[in-house]
This record gives C-alpha cells, structure tokens and sequence, in this order.
C-alpha cells in the first residue's frame, strides 16, 4: 500500500492512526514541495488534490473515512475500526461524521481564515465556528461521561477521527476545562500509541500553523 499525506495533516493523522493501531505495512508518500514527483504522482491519481489518498494494487482509494473502512476490510490487524455488529457500526460511522463536520469542519474555518489577506477576512464566520465548536464540546462532554472511548469500550473508526479533530480544535479554541468528560477523553487521545506516533512525526512541521502552534501536547 502506498499513502500520499503530509503528517501535519488532520485527515492524514485520521488514517495513519488505523494503519498504527493494526499494524497495516505501507509506504509513506510524503506530499510537500520537497518532493515534486510525489506531488506529480499525486495530481494524476486525484485531479482535486485532497489528501490522504490510498493506493492498493492498483485501486486508489480517495477520503479518509473510506480509507479506513477499506483497511478494516481488507487489511484488518487484530483491532477492527467498524464492529461487526451493524447496529453498532451505524453508531460508529456516525461519531465518525460527527468529529468531521461538527469539529473538524470548524477547526478549519478558524484556520483558513487566518490564512487570507486581512482585507478578506470573516470574523462573523470564524465566530459561528467558534459557537459551533462550543456545541460540538458540550454535546460530547455529555456523551463521554461513561465511556472510554467514542463509542463504547473499543476504540475505532470514531476515535480515529475524534483525535486530530481535537486535538487542532483545542489549539484554536480551547476546550473550557469544566468540560472535563471532553477534556479527559483528549487526553486519552493523546495517550494512545498509535495516536501519538501521528502527532510526533508532525512536530516538525509545528511552525506551519498559521495561529501558532501552543506549546503543549
């Protein structure tokens, strides 16, 4: 298998968290201007350049989600990320959905924001991603107040997702501590081998964040 991401990247950090926690062999196609044939390669296999994409004996495999969902099938390690039990895969899938466009989506916002010239900036569309990531971290203060992880007691596609989500949510709008249900599953997050290999290969790159990379995690 042949992965084209960057490791700053929230959506490549999601992916590269699965193939962690099973163990999956695959090369590391890094995309960034000091490798411009990766990049030509790239271009080729996805006109719209959005990363991570996949590719596995000749299929290429486009979105993180559906990535991960192609490992569990055909590259499944000893953790599954979809349980078997489809009622509980729907829960699954759709905390996955949730920490994409409910945290992350917003994350962004407030990110690319500060990436545009200030004449063409939009704050009243940064604070609605800021009110919209005040909801997402209280509703899932209150989910978490009796599990370990998303969606139970394995650890899945859903926390996948979840932590780069907050972990970059956290860096551009804090989690209030009193949420400490929320908080404490961030911390979890970060504790988990897999997760942390994906955040230390990107602490390199901590200089890229365009608000300024905290110092912590």
């Amino acid at each position: 298998m042949k992965l084209y991401a960057h490791p700053f990247s929230a959506y490549s950090q999601k992916v590269l968290t699965a193939l962690y926690e099973n163990g999956a062999p695959f090369e590391f196609a890094m995309l960034s201007p000091e490798h411009p044939q990766v990049g030509a390669e790239f271009a080729t296999l996805w006109p719209m350049r959005r990363f991570p994409v996949l590719v596995d004996e000749g299929r290429t495999v486009l979105e993180s989600s559906v990535i991960i969902e192609y490992l569990d099938l055909f590259h499944r390690g000893s953790a599954p990320m979809i349980p078997e039990d489809r009622r509980a895969a729907l829960d699954v899938r759709m905390l996955d959905r949730f920490f994409d466009n409910y945290v992350m989506t917003p994350t962004q916002k407030i990110v690319g924001d500060r990436l545009r010239a200030q004449a063409v900036r939009d704050p009243h569309g940064v604070e609605e991603a800021k009110q919209m990531l005040e909801v997402a971290y209280r509703w899932l203060d209150e989910r978490m107040q009796e599990r370990e992880w998303a969606a139970g007691d394995a650890f899945s596609l859903a926390d996948c997702a979840a932590a780069p989500s907050l972990f970059y949510a956290d860096w551009v709008h804090p989690i209030d501590r009193s949420l400490r249900h929320a908080h404490g599953y961030r911390q979890r997050l970060l504790a988990r081998p897999s997760f942390a290999r994906a955040v230390d290969q990107a602490r390199p790159y901590r200089s890229l964040f365009p608000l300024g990379a905290p110092d912590r995690d």
